[in-house]
């Protein structure tokens, strides 16, 4: 397949590598005045094409070489700097220099010609994989009546960008039905697996009105899907996800989990796990278990926030192999809109890894506005009054 679209830019590469040639000549007419005569430093401008090549297009390499070729002359026949007559400048061995230079030159040339191709090749694929994402990951709305909502993704590979991490939100007529979760296994099969559960849940979640219902409704699409796959690799297609609801006039989110990490309840001077330690199994595994799906209800009221992730947060190390601490992590920040909570998780997780991310990261939070906010519907029917907790609702 060929992308016929605007053509991304290329990556700048890093300035000391820009600036390398400079410095690599600057070097050597530092160092060519203060050696013997019999020791001719010019000669090292033989590899400059070479340096240039590795940050340079194909033009720039051709000055340089053209460049290294007139200096060698320069330094081989200047009785001021270099203390050498003119007559050496068609000695032997510097006329076998520039022949060298230019040989190293063409090279050089192709060399960096053949970057900018691949380096060109890696841009469009980079940017085809975004815009895949884009469709594939919607960014989710930023707010839906009264819930304020954010999300980011991590790739474990920067050229990736995609992967089997997968997150939703959907406004429904029975409340705010969110989805997050983590396909086994990467590539491609992983993609089209998080594709075909995004579009189940995008269309059972408006017709569905149980949170039940509708879980299952995704199992048996992505099991008909499995099966139509075949195969060996049958029973490694599942995925871990974790289903929230969070009805307009109740103040409760109802939980359903498919194996994936509990979901995290953030409220002023208090972080805990929504888990009753009775997560059902991953979907397309659920034939497995008798009655394997449970939904559980919390109380969920003005102020409280609600953080679904996926374990790449959890299971991601420092260099000494320790894994990310995410409940101590929330509680020392405390309380945070859902823009500044998930901006400061992201660059935390760049922090503690040192960059050196091994899976996949994706999180999605929903943050309940207090009533009298602008713009914030009020009243409602509150059945919760009594639940002062995380404790499930009877």
């Amino acid at each position: 397949m060929r992308y016929d679209g605007p053509n991304p830019p290329l990556p700048a590469p890093p300035a000391w590598m820009r600036w390398l040639p400079v410095l690599y000549v600057a070097a050597v007419l530092l160092i060519e005045p203060v050696t013997p005569v019999q020791w001719p430093v010019s000669f090292v401008l033989i590899a400059l094409p070479l340096v240039t090549a590795f940050a340079h297009p194909p033009v720039v390499v051709a000055v340089a070489t053209v460049f290294a070729i007139g200096l060698e002359l320069l330094l081989a026949g200047t009785p001021c700097c270099a203390g050498r007559s003119v007559g050496y400048i068609w000695e032997r061995h510097y006329v076998a220099a520039y022949a060298c230079t230019a040989l190293v030159g063409a090279l050089g040339t192709i060399l960096a010609a053949h970057r900018t191709r691949r380096e060109r090749t890696l841009a469009d694929v980079r940017f085809v994989a975004e815009i895949a994402q884009r469709v594939l990951l919607r960014p989710v709305p930023h707010r839906i009546g009264n819930l304020l909502l954010e999300s980011f993704y991590l790739s474990a590979a920067a050229e990736a960008r995609i992967g089997g991490d997968l997150f939703e939100a959907v406004p429904t007529a029975y409340g705010v039905r969110l989805l997050i979760g983590d396909v086994r296994g990467k590539g491609l099969l992983a993609v089209e697996t998080a594709a075909a559960m995004l579009g189940a849940f995008r269309e059972a979640a408006h017709d569905e009105p149980d949170l039940h219902a509708l879980v299952d409704r995704v199992d048996t699409s992505m099991t008909r899907r499995a099966d139509r796959l075949g195969g060996t690799e049958l029973g490694e297609r599942f995925v871990t996800a974790l289903f929230a609801e969070i009805p307009e006039d109740r103040r409760i989110v109802r939980i359903l989990n498919c194996g994936h990490p509990p979901p995290l309840l953030i409220r002023p001077g208090e972080v805990s796990e929504l888990d009753q330690g009775q997560p059902g199994p991953p979907l397309n595994l659920g034939m497995l278990v008798r009655d394997p799906y449970h939904v559980e209800t919390y109380a969920f009221g003005p102020g409280d926030q609600l953080l679904l992730y996926t374990d790449g947060v959890t299971e991601t190390r420092d260099p000494a192999g320790d894994f990310y601490p995410l409940l101590q992590r929330l509680r020392s920040w405390g309380p945070m809109p859902p823009p500044e909570l998930l901006e400061r998780l992201h660059q935390d997780l760049l922090d503690y890894s040192h960059n050196q991310l091994q899976d996949d990261t994706a999180a999605l939070t929903a943050f309940l506005l207090p009533e009298g906010a602008a713009g914030t519907p009020g009243g409602g029917h509150d059945d919760s009054d009594a639940q002062a907790s995380g404790d499930p609702l009877p």
